[in-house]
């Protein structure tokens, strides 16, 4: 029962929404009503929330695709080293790879995205750039242990 502006009182019907139909309500309906402000604050402030957790998966994700770079390329290291003895050839090596897998070296990329010469380029790169040089280090260190593996070229064993 609602009280109508003759003081009597009338029986509604008692109605539940969506999420998105009070959103909806909230979003076309008269500022100037209280429980529509309210409404519209809520959901901005629900909006704002959603936006800031959005962000903040995907700096996380970045930050995890960062770290997995981080361990693939030590394990490359440790591949060429294992070959070769050395790891003078490792930043060469990272460079081809760049210039196969994006079309420009690690220094013209660095020069592009403005990254110090000092600080790699993973740190500024993209979650995708991120995860795509990830990949393409799996492999090249996939192929670098078969080739060891079928042609028996293994600086250990020698």
């Amino acid at each position: 029962m609602v009280q109508i502006g003759s003081g009597t009182t009338r029986e509604i019907e008692d109605l539940m929404l969506t999420r998105y139909a009070c959103y909806l309500i909230a979003q076309n309906g008269d500022p100037r009503k209280q429980e529509i402000a309210f409404s519209q604050t809520y959901f901005a402030i629900q909006t704002r929330k959603a936006e800031i957790i959005e962000k903040r998966i995907r700096e996380l994700e970045r930050v995890s695709a960062r770290k997995k770079l981080i361990d693939t390329e030590k394990e490359l290291s440790s591949v060429i080293y294992e070959q070769t003895g050395d790891n003078k050839n490792f930043g060469m090596i990272r460079s081809q790879g760049d210039q196969a897998l994006f079309g420009k070296t690690t220094k013209a990329m660095k020069a592009q995205w403005n990254v110090p010469d000092r600080r790699p380029l993973a740190d500024f790169a993209p979650t995708i750039i991120l995860k795509a040089k990830d990949f393409a280090t799996e492999i090249t260190i996939h192929n670098s242990q078969v080739k060891c593996y079928r042609y028996g070229f293994n600086r250990t064993a020698a």
